[in-house]
């Protein structure tokens, strides 16, 4: 008890100044990227660093800058928190503007009142939306000039997908769905749930993304944990911390992979025809841990959550220790810095890029709260062989941060536009990026 109430007195201190304690990384840069990251030992202060970068938004006329030979411009702005941009057949751009829902069970009493402080100076405490807008760029100029409400009155909706004339939508506790025609603006269709997913007053991770199989016959859906390490109970995780996989026709699901703690972005690598997801690991062991990163996942695959991290690294925390489950435990396919919130993950199918990037991967990282120095800040790129990555991490869009260290712009989900350009959503900077490579084989594909 007075190891809780330490720890909550600490955060309340924390809280207006968000200054963490003295932890801070020891490891060199890029050592907690790759296949084989650096794992320190865990940190085992009471009070876990607090470290978050409060949102002021861009200035008049600035933007985040992009890599040698690539140039970035808004292709749409003044979005309320756009979370995640889906390319339609048509090349219509929708856009999922949302964020939490009602969560009454999740974090109470003074380290719950902390976290929230916490969360809104990072940008994240705004009232959702519960829309998805449709943008178009009918020129072709890469900016759009139109902006319609495609979907309203959804529940902090995240991923979407297209089946055929169906439109799927993953909202915080199920996955419906609505009729799409060719160039539709607008839906005001009702819609049809297809299956529930794990919603209630924790709902500590909410966003559940979504994709489709190949052949159009499962949706596969990411559900994060209802906690940290398993605090709230493993009755609170039942279908969470997995990829869930529902059949698109009866809404029969089952958990096709688990162990993920936060599971984003699903994405199927193109040349090896498998599913990938960026996965947020475990928090408040230490700045350095624990990695998160982006992995195949397999039919029936365990990562690890709770019990140990990156592969069979037993996180002492949770009990009761479940060596059953550890020995099982598959360690990820590549580290994405520790605390760096990988949400957006997209693979490069285009032909606007060089050759030697097609097929990589393009990883928006949403940035850390938890970490001394500040990570993440950035959409980065990791390049691909034969279907697995095979180099190291490449700065695609930098300065989000300023500084003085605030969030201008925090990075989300990711995507290929008709063009091949690459489309980034900006929840703190309300804005939808445009990057492309410079040049003029850039301006001739725009």
């Amino acid at each position: 008890m007075r190891q809780k109430f330490l720890l909550s007195a600490c955060l309340v201190a924390l809280a207006l100044p968000l200054a963490g304690c003295n932890e801070k990384s020891t490891i060199a840069s890029g050592e907690d990227f790759g296949p084989s990251p650096k794992l320190v030992e865990p940190n085992k202060s009471l009070i876990p660093t607090v470290n978050v970068s409060k949102a002021v938004g861009w200035p008049a006329g600035a933007k985040p800058k992009a890599a040698e030979g690539m140039t970035v411009n808004a292709f749409a702005k003044g979005l309320d928190h756009p979370r995640t941009v889906y390319v339609l057949p048509n090349g219509d751009v929708l856009v999922a503007e949302s964020n939490a829902p009602p969560k009454p069970e999740d974090g109470k009493g003074i380290r719950g009142w902390v976290m929230k402080l916490v969360m809104g100076h990072a940008g994240a405490g705004t009232p959702t939306a519960n829309r998805i807008s449709l943008l178009r760029d009918a020129d072709g100029d890469g900016v759009a000039e139109t902006r319609t409400a495609f979907l309203e009155g959804l529940n902090s909706p995240f991923g979407m997908v297209l089946v055929g004339d169906e439109f799927f939508v993953a909202n915080a506790d199920a996955v419906v769905k609505f009729p799409y025609r060719t160039n539709d603006t607008r839906i005001t269709t009702p819609a049809v749930k297809v299956a529930d997913l794990p919603g209630g007053p924790i709902n500590h991770h909410w966003t559940k993304d979504l994709t489709a199989s190949p052949d159009g016959t499962k949706l596969y859906a990411t559900v994060g944990s209802n906690s940290n390490v398993g605090e709230n109970g493993m009755d609170a995780e039942k279908d969470r911390a997995a990829v869930l996989e529902i059949d698109r026709t009866s809404g029969a699901s089952r958990v096709f992979a688990s162990g993920l703690r936060n599971p984003n972005g699903p994405s199927w690598q193109p040349q090896s025809g498998t599913l990938w997801v960026t996965v947020n690991e475990r928090d408040e062991i230490g700045s350095d841990l624990v990695p998160d990163y982006m992995t195949s996942v397999k039919d029936g695959g365990f990562y690890g959550w709770p019990y140990s991290y990156y592969g069979q690294h037993v996180d002492v925390r949770v009990q009761p220790p479940r060596p059953d489950m550890v020995a099982k435990a598959i360690a990820p396919d590549y580290a994405l810095g520790a605390h760096t919130a990988s949400l957006g993950l997209t693979f490069n199918t285009g032909d606007l890029f060089p050759a030697n990037m097609k097929g990589g991967a393009f990883v928006g990282q949403h940035g850390s709260w938890n970490r001394r120095p500040q990570s993440g800040y950035k959409v980065i790129f990791v390049p691909f062989t034969d279907g697995k990555p095979s180099g190291k991490p490449q700065d695609v869009l930098t300065g989000f941060l300023n500084d003085s260290g605030e969030a201008q712009g925090r990075p989300v989900g990711v995507r290929i536009d008709s063009k091949g350009a690459l489309l980034v959503a900006d929840d703190v900077g309300n804005t939808i990026w445009r990057v492309t490579p410079s040049g003029a084989k850039a301006a001739s594909l725009q």
